[in-house]
């Protein structure tokens, strides 16, 4: 189990790719979700890039908990093509937040 619905993921990637214009509103988004769907967020998103492999989101989600040393909010807005990884850490675990993302596109 991920931890976090695809919902909210499918709302941070499409905040993601408008990053200079939403950059405040996908701050306030990430700071607000709790510390479990921080965790998987940045699981999720280490697995889109390749750092763990599908079967260790469990071992990812506690490395994410163990060496979190600056506020989850600034290290995934730091990171280069973050709505690129979550896509891809969510195909990888079998989930597809195409629907969400539609939903969130026609304003649902």
């Amino acid at each position: 189990m991920i931890g976090i619905s695809t919902h909210k993921i499918a709302q941070i990637i499409l905040m993601s790719r408008e990053l200079d214009r939403a950059e405040r509103e996908l701050r306030g988004f990430i700071e607000r979700l709790t510390e479990e769907e921080q965790v998987s967020l940045v699981a999720v998103m280490w697995i889109g890039r390749d750092s763990f492999m599908r079967d260790e989101l469990e071992e990812a989600k506690a490395t994410a908990r163990e060496e979190a040393t600056t506020p989850t909010v600034d290290y995934l807005l730091g990171t280069p093509h973050l709505s690129d990884h979550l896509e891809n850490g969510l195909d990888e675990l079998g989930i597809s937040v195409v629907e969400d993302e539609d939903e969130l596109v026609r304003g649902g």
